[in-house]
């Protein structure tokens, strides 16, 4: 590897919105700094399923469900 061109990779703690935490090694920061999460697999609604609904803005869900209402199988 070429000297003086790669950043410093280091520890760091990773805390996630639980209060859970653990060690990893990363780019962030200096050496034993630690990274807050606001968003994490255990509450995001991507990975959670989450409460997730379906607006029709401008009908466009009832226009497409119009269209083709009689096309299922």
């Amino acid at each position: 590897m070429k000297q003086g061109i790669h950043p410093d990779y280091h520890t760091i703690k990773v805390v996630m919105t639980d209060g859970t935490e653990y060690l990893t090694r990363s780019t962030y920061g200096k050496d034993g700094d630690t990274l807050n999460l606001d968003i994490d697999p255990k509450s995001h609604p991507a990975w959670t399923g989450g409460s997730q609904q379906l607006m029709d803005r401008g009908g466009r869900i009832s226009r497409f469900n119009n269209k083709f209402k009689g096309f299922g199988l």
